[in-house]
């Protein structure tokens, strides 16, 4: 863990940048095939864009300047590239359009599905080739039984062959179901008698029971979409065939060690009593909302919190509030599983905070990772239970470390911590104070101190010369 928090820097400057083109395709006929050209022109001359942003994963930006060359050219609209994401790729940037003024977004790549606040958006994902023979026999492999019943799910970019793989599996197999690309903006929640809609996929399920009654079949590689599957589906037998190597597999008890690592983050949030709330989407619908929520579950359960907006996370960012003692991320449903073993501190889910926080939320097979399922309205909201008065704290022992906690709710809203008071001299005044500033006073270093008069005056000597990473008294190498 120690190089997650300092390094060299020999290895950044050492490293060799390579922009990898999607496989299977040539620069030449095959681009306008590949990202649809002819379709996002005409969405782009269908509403009369004149500023359209572009956005691309890095994986596709070798190709990003001949893509904008020809939208130009077809639609005369001008055409803006946005590379670096502010968070994540499979999120639209709406931040980065707005700062070109653009008045819609076509999104190249892998994409969540998440409905956006304000700009109209297009996802074109790339159609990337499937060996449909090879995914049909691992299906078979997989179920023998034709009176199987099987919900056949995609990565978006294998989207397409989902028609192809229909007629194929179809004839043979009258319970298997294939899921449907979705329309965005409405929740993931049940639409419906046996319509399911989950991250952008619309599945018509016949069964009694719903989806317990199937297994998922599940075509891409091992990754945040399916992990967000395994999770939200838990009860369902998982399968996948993965096209980079043209094996299928059953992925079954990979979920349920994810789902003790997620409970065991739970109880950290139970622990804690300062949560950091990190932003990690800003063109998510819905997210101003969900932090309002946050913070007031956090107020009711007696907890501080602090909001903090820093763009891709990353183990060295955090570790600069050790005060904190979990974070709580919200981001698109793909972002927010995110792995925090390497993190100072664990991060969690809305839906992971909520279960530490509100008593009438227990632990169940739904689990969800998409925020605005939470909210007011959505197909998973709980409200917070009535404190009834004169009640006192229930006792609780927390199942890591073994201490009593306090599990009652509060009534009225905790001051914030702009807002705290303590009389430090009764003679003087009040002053404010926070438990980051409490924690500062704990430390055995609080940083550079002053030692006034202390210290001998001494004239000025040249200092070292060159850059952080090579100095010219070191070594080189």
């Amino acid at each position: 863990m120690a190089t997650l928090f300092s390094s060299d820097g020999a290895e950044v400057v050492q490293r060799a940048l390579a922009a990898k083109e999607p496989s299977g395709r040539t620069p030449a006929e095959a681009l306008a095939e590949f990202y649809e050209l002819e379709r996002a022109a005409a969405f782009v001359t269908a509403s009369g864009f004149c500023r359209v942003a572009l956005q691309f994963p890095d994986e596709l930006l070798a190709d990003s300047a001949a893509v904008a060359a020809k939208m130009e050219a077809q639609t005369g609209s001008k055409m803006y590239i946005l590379g670096d994401t502010s968070y994540g790729s499979c999120c639209v940037d709406e931040v980065a359009a707005e700062h070109v003024g653009a008045e819609a977004v076509v999104h190249y790549g892998p994409a969540c599905l998440s409905p956006c606040r304000k700009l109209p958006v297009l996802h074109v994902f790339g159609r990337q080739p499937l060996d449909t023979e090879r995914c049909v026999g691992a299906f078979r492999e997989l179920y023998p039984d034709r009176r199987s019943h099987v919900v056949v799910l995609s990565d978006v970019v294998y989207a397409h062959a989902l028609g192809e793989l229909e007629q194929l599996l179809g004839p043979e197999y009258p319970h298997v179901i294939f899921s449907r690309l979705a329309s965005a903006g409405a929740p993931d929640c049940p639409q419906g008698p046996g319509l399911v809609r989950q991250f952008g996929r619309l599945v018509a399920v016949a069964a009694p029971r719903g989806l317990q009654d199937y297994a998922v079949f599940y075509v891409g590689a091992e990754g945040l979409a399916l992990a967000n599957f395994m999770l939200s589906w838990n009860r369902c037998p998982f399968s996948s065939f993965d096209p980079a190597t043209g094996r299928g597999r059953h992925e079954s008890l990979g979920g349920n060690r994810a789902l003790l690592r997620r409970l065991y983050l739970v109880e950290r949030a139970r622990d804690a009593r300062v949560v950091g709330i990190l932003v990690g989407t800003l063109g998510v619908a819905g997210y101003l909302s969900v932090l309002e929520h946050l913070r007031g579950a956090l107020r009711r359960a007696g907890k501080r919190s602090y909001t903090l907006a820093m763009g891709k996370l990353s183990p060295a960012k955090l570790a600069n509030f050790p005060e904190v003692d979990v974070f709580v991320l919200v981001a698109c449903p793909q972002n927010s599983l995110l792995d925090s073993r390497d993190f100072y501190r664990p991060v969690v889910t809305p839906y992971e905070l909520e279960l530490a926080c509100n008593p009438a939320r227990e632990w169940s097979s739904l689990y969800v990772t998409d925020f605005r399922d939470l909210l007011p309205g959505g197909c998973a909201h709980v409200g917070f239970p009535e404190t009834v008065p004169g009640d006192g704290d229930v006792p609780d022992v927390s199942l890591i470390t073994g201490e009593l906690r306090a599990a009652g709710l509060s009534s009225s809203p905790a001051p914030s911590s702009s807002s705290a008071l303590a009389c430090r001299n009764p003679a003087l005044a009040l002053a404010k104070i926070s438990p980051a500033a409490s924690f500062l006073e704990s430390r055995s270093w609080r940083g550079l101190e002053q030692q006034l008069g202390q210290t001998p005056v001494t004239k000025a000597v040249p200092g070292r010369r060159g850059i952080a990473i090579a100095y010219e008294d070191e070594a080189s190498g």
